[in-house]
């Protein structure tokens, strides 16, 4: 039989990843690090902390939770990263890779005793897979699916398989094992509900199991990407499994993967974007009534004229208009009940309709594109365009900005006032730091020590 595409994908993934990409990979841990430390903090911070505690101690740390065996250190931490919707993002494989790979990663670092360079190509290396697979299951999939769900359990397992020195075979096992559990449909977004951050826990935890067992020479399916009752056949109608090896050369995907600014769906983050440039622009004329310009997807999750909750808020287009018009960018509160229920805001939020447009609708998923249009109330008109979400590799974040983001969020949790230990502990796992020194300073931190 030929080869099939999880041991085609072994050798893309052995490539040996470059020091600078090290660095990019160590900004990408420290933002998921203020995400999820926020998340935390959180009602389901809270529940999943509670049930990591029900299975003991063990040598990996649950953010706010103590030290758990590594397992479950991965499902309690991997439900963390996206509660806020400021998780990082590539946007063809419209999937977060961080709130998987990194707690996956993170767990077996802990449990081996990792270095941070290893700890790092590991993480790389996951967020490969969840890409390479996400950019080849086709809009058909995202219907229906979560791809950080479904996409994350191929890239756990490669992260956490890398951490435990696979080799080739054990690799192709646990990849077919984490893929046969692919899961995470989304009518969770349509209810009041914690369903998503299952999804992420589930696949951090399912990945990290299959990576294990196959280290202890569980077997896998080779063809199950591809296979006539694999991932492809079952859950992806107008794939292209092809793509999963394509461009095997190129560079690592990690980094043409974005960091959000904004504590919002990436969907309307190019709307906000454009509303900052129409509030800078209409000066003390305020807007009339306003038309969100933007491509299917965000229309089909994020057209929510009465958000009710702080989910529904961070999947409303309106609202996300409306609060940055009113206020200038947004902040954690601007998606919170005292913004949702402001007057102001439910006032402008009707005056808002969001429509399909060009360009924004070819250009996606290549690219995350929104304007607006507005009648401002002196009776004139003003459009303003954003081709790129801020974030974006082609409108990006600076380093800087990457770090005062998770300075903020790990302020938001309680950590601020040693928020730079944090940062210098994950921003020195290239030149040698550990995995085992970020979460200690982490625990440290949560325990209130110094």
């Amino acid at each position: 039989m030929t080869a099939s595409l999880t041991e085609g994908l072994v050798p893309i993934l052995r490539r040996p990843v470059p020091a600078a990409l090290r660095r990019r990979a160590a900004l990408h841990v420290l933002d998921w690090i203020g995400c999820a430390s926020l998340g935390a903090t959180t009602e389901v911070g809270a529940v999943f902390r509670a049930e990591a505690a029900g299975w003991g101690s063990g040598p990996a740390a649950v953010l706010a939770g103590g030290r758990h065996p590594a397992r479950v250190a991965a499902f309690a931490n991997g439900a963390l990263g996206n509660v806020h919707e400021m998780d990082d993002l590539h946007k063809e494989a419209i999937a977060h890779p961080g709130p998987v790979i990194v707690p996956a990663a993170l767990a077996a670092a802990e449990a081996t005793g990792a270095t941070g360079p290893a700890f790092l190509d590991a993480v790389v290396r996951g967020y490969e897979a969840t890409i390479r697979l996400g950019r080849s299951m086709g809009p058909g999939h995202y219907r229906h699916f979560h791809p950080t769900a479904t996409c994350g359990f191929l890239g756990a397992a490669t992260a956490v398989g890398d951490m435990l020195r696979l080799d080739d075979d054990a690799l192709v096992w646990a990849l077919g094992n984490a893929a046969s559990q692919a899961a995470g449909l989304w009518q969770c977004r349509h209810e009041p509900v914690m369903t998503k951050q299952l999804h992420t826990a589930r696949a951090a935890e399912a990945g990290y199991a299959a990576a294990a067992l196959a280290a202890g020479g569980l077997t896998g399916p080779r063809y199950i990407l591809e296979g006539p009752q694999g991932l492809f056949g079952a859950m992806a109608p107008d794939g292209d499994p092809g793509r999963v090896l394509a461009e095997a050369d190129g560079p690592w995907l990690l980094a043409q993967t974005s960091i959000k600014p904004w504590a919002a769906c990436r969907h309307t983050h190019a709307a906000i974007d454009a509303a900052l440039l129409l509030r800078e622009a209409a000066g003390t004329s305020g807007p009339d009534r306003i038309t969100v310009l933007t491509f299917a997807d965000a229309i089909g999750f994020c057209d929510r004229p009465n958000p009710r909750t702080s989910i529904e808020a961070r999947f409303s287009l309106q609202h996300a208009v409306a609060v940055t018009l009113l206020d200038g960018p947004p902040t954690l509160a601007s998606f919170e009940a005292g913004a949702i229920d402001r007057p102001d805001v439910a006032a402008l939020r009707s005056r808002i309709e969001v429509r399909l447009a060009e360009p924004y609708a070819a250009a996606y998923p290549r690219r995350f594109g929104s304007g607006l249009r507005a009648e401002l109330a002196d009776g004139s008109m003003l459009e303003t365009s954003v081709p790129d979400a801020l974030g974006d590799p082609e409108n990006p974040l600076d380093d800087g900005a990457v770090i005062a983001k998770a300075v903020s969020l790990l302020a938001a949790a309680g950590l601020g006032s040693r928020a730079d230990t944090i940062v210098r502990a994950a921003l020195a796992l290239p030149e040698g730091g550990t995995p085992a020194e970020l979460t200690a300073r982490l625990v440290a931190d949560q325990n209130g020590e110094v």
